[in-house]
């Protein structure tokens, strides 16, 4: 699932080339990406784009007249950008990607196109009208970057769940999810397992800084990735990460073999060395752990069960 760092480059991408544009049609190849009826997806056409902002792991682009777009790309959903010829027929009369396209938004001078890997439909397009429209789909997490410490640990131990749950909750925190938690405890010295409630004040110090270092880091190194062109390798896999997605490959750190715990829909990755004092995490002797602490899948995840 595209996170705050993929989420952040995609919104700055979509700024620079649909922010003050006309959306003069929209094309839906799928009809169930589409979650709500009323105001109808047509009354966003001949529209100016006049916002794009983050909620959460979401992209919800603002029009004229208070009316937004909400996209939500869940794990496989992607975003893709084609630019009109320099001259000629635009985009909405020319030929447009095809594979696993969900819809496509027309303007000017290009196409934006939601497409989904896959045969699981999970990425989702909302039509909403104003702010009170948009909370509905804001999770609540806070910001890392504006909280303070105080507020980042209260919200950290406001429950007692297992690090991995706390980081991925967007009730909690703001786009974070299992490719950077694994990353964000890796570089903060945790174990995903270890309990909110029982952090030592220094340790709840150490997981900020890391999260906020991890989630800056990975948001600049993907913007140089990109450069000026439309976001095109956006995959929670990437060489360049300590351990998520490295099972069985040596710790970048200490050289261990990198260990995961696999549940469900869910994956924890991490270096027995570095994060749980030598100790491999069996999955067997957590299943009770992982039952009452884990949701069981994506969908159950974003609504906070």
């Amino acid at each position: 699932m595209p996170e705050l760092p993929d989420i952040t480059v995609y919104l700055e991408a979509l700024q620079h080339r649909v922010l003050g544009r006309t959306l003069e049609r929209i094309r839906l190849a799928d009809v169930f990406v589409l979650r709500t009826a009323v105001p109808p997806i047509d009354s966003l056409e001949g529209r100016r784009v006049s916002a794009a902002r983050r909620l959460g792991k979401r992209i919800a682009l603002g029009f004229t007249g208070d009316r937004w777009l909400v996209i939500h790309l869940m794990i496989a959903g992607r975003l893709q950008w084609t630019e009109a010829p320099a001259a000629g027929p635009g985009p909405a009369r020319g030929k447009l990607p095809g594979r696993n396209v969900l819809a496509t938004f027309l303007f000017e001078n290009g196409a934006l196109t939601l497409t989904e890997a896959g045969t699981k439909r999970r990425a989702s397009l909302h039509v909403v009208d104003g702010e009170a429209g948009l909370r509905a789909h804001e999770p609540g997490g806070i910001d890392v970057f504006a909280g303070s410490l105080a507020e980042f640990s209260a919200a950290l131990t406001r429950r007692n769940h297992t690090l991995k749950r706390a980081l991925t909750d967007p009730h909690l925190f703001s786009g974070i999810g299992n490719a950077y938690s694994d990353e964000i405890l890796h570089a903060a010295r945790l174990s995903p397992i270890a309990l909110t409630q029982k952090l030592a004040p220094a340790e709840r110090a150490r997981l900020l800084d890391a999260t906020r270092d991890v989630l800056r880091t990975w948001t600049e190194r993907l913007r140089r990735e990109a450069g000026d062109a439309f976001p095109q390798k956006v995959t929670a896999f990437r060489p360049e990460m300590a351990v998520h997605g490295k099972y069985g490959q040596p710790c970048p750190v200490c050289g261990t073999a990198v260990q995961r715990i696999v549940y469900a829909e869910n994956e924890v990755n991490y270096c027995p060395r570095c994060q749980t004092a030598g100790k491999v995490l069996a999955d067997r002797s957590l299943s009770r752990l992982l039952k009452t602490d884990w949701p069981r899948t994506i969908e159950d995840l974003e609504a906070g069960r």
